[in-house]
């Protein structure tokens, strides 16, 4: 009877995932210690599986999206009330979104248990920006720059990333020289081991048929290879002046 109760999720085994930091950046590894409690009947765990995940907007609402997966492939069985412990690395992948502006990131651990309600566990991250990508939201902001939103939003076609969202940060001109020139700065970020990949849309004030034609955006292409904020100051006020 106790099998058949742990077999729908009463008195199953538990598991916890647990991280000496919730606060994370792209590219770091973070070591992790997985207790596995029994429940009230012996029970076999095949695998255990890890999840990376976040959420994206589509045009029909929000979906559930895994960053990354993988397994720790050493079975075990634990017996009611026995207490194991394992140890895990996760790679926190460079894809992995800032959370900023409400953008949720975590790690879903789950037990791999034949004929039950496989146990899980929730973990939530806070997900910094690389050094180069924070020098570069410090420039902008130093340019007179507020950020607005940084969702994230499907790419469906791949134009950005190999996944199927990107996370856009929209910056509004509130002061300096760029306030009464440009209506919004956007970016979509894609950061590396060796540099960061920017691609700026630069949205200028214009007049009413400049906006209906789409000719008052302007999107252009920047590598970030260091964390010189006065280069990177210099790069994208560069960038800016071309079109605004």
């Amino acid at each position: 009877m106790k099998k058949v109760l742990a077999s729908i999720g009463i008195g199953n085994a538990t598991v916890d995932t647990v991280l000496p930091r919730d606060t994370v950046r792209p590219g770091e590894t973070v070591e992790a210690d997985v207790h596995i409690t029994g429940g009230n009947a012996e029970q076999d765990v095949g695998t255990i599986r890890f999840e990376l995940e976040t959420r994206y907007r589509t045009d029909e609402g929000y979906r559930t999206v895994d960053i990354d997966r993988f397994t720790l492939a050493e079975s075990l069985t634990i017996r009611p009330d026995q207490e194991e412990t394992r140890s895990v690395s996760i790679d926190v992948p460079y894809s992995t979104p800032v959370t900023l502006g409400g953008v949720d990131v975590w790690i879903e651990t789950e037990l791999d248990i034949d004929f039950a309600v496989d146990p899980e566990d929730r973990d939530h991250l806070d997900v910094r920006p690389t050094p180069r990508l924070q020098t570069v939201f410090d420039v902008i902001d130093d340019l007179g720059f507020s950020l607005h939103t940084a969702d994230c939003e499907a790419d469906p076609y791949g134009h950005y990333t190999d996944h199927r969202f990107v996370q856009e940060f929209e910056f509004r001109a509130t002061a300096g020289r760029f306030r009464d020139r440009l209506d919004e700065l956007e970016i979509i970020a894609q950061p590396g081991p060796q540099k960061l990949e920017l691609f700026v849309e630069i949205d200028r004030r214009a007049g009413l048929l400049s906006e209906m034609a789409d000719i008052d955006e302007q999107t252009e292409r920047m590598t970030v290879r260091s964390t010189d904020a006065a280069a990177i100051r210099a790069d994208i006020t560069a960038l800016i002046e071309k079109h605004a």
